[in-house]
């Protein structure tokens, strides 16, 4: 018999394709569902003290630990440590405004994102020293902050760090 003319074979040969390729897809770290690290640190106590005296050296606001941001950076230093690479995009959904809406991050929203640091304090430092980072944690409108840090052994256990600014 051919495939065209057995219904249940051309079904069993469809089931097998789709299960190959959603294999596929799940197994790759730019598509589909990404992985956890495997070590994930929520680090905005150890950063708040810092971006504070930094704000209120400036006569701004102070910022406050907030949950959902703290999920968010969680969240982002993690798949950036399963991908091995630095990117603010990684993985179906990672898109950042999506990203923010669907962990109920109040908006709008800022992200750094950092690799190598072996420290909250240098991580912080790195961004200071970023023109557009530094833009993002001195923003009037955020009262929230969320950093983690996060290393995965697959990309040599690098320290990944995200921070999430939200007002």
């Amino acid at each position: 018999m051919t495939t065209k003319t057995n219904p249940i074979r051309r079904r069993v040969l469809l089931a097998t394709a789709l299960g190959a390729t959603a294999t596929a897809i799940s197994s790759c770290t730019t598509m589909g569902v990404i992985g956890t690290a495997s070590d994930t640190s929520d680090q905005t106590d150890a950063t708040l003290a810092m971006i504070n005296k930094l704000r209120g050296d400036r006569g701004l606001e102070p910022l406050s630990h907030e949950r959902a941001a703290a999920n968010a950076a969680r969240d982002q230093a993690s798949r950036m440590a399963v991908a091995g690479k630095m990117q603010h995009n990684i993985g179906i959904g990672a898109d950042f405004g999506k990203r923010m809406k669907g962990m109920e991050v109040p908006l709008p929203a800022a992200e750094n994102i950092a690799v190598g640091q072996d420290d909250a304090a240098r991580a912080f430092q790195a961004w200071v020293d970023s023109p557009k980072h530094l833009a993002n944690m001195l923003g009037s409108g955020y009262r929230g902050l969320g950093v983690a840090e996060a290393r995965n052994p697959k990309s040599g256990n690098r320290p990944y760090w995200a921070m999430v600014l939200s007002s």
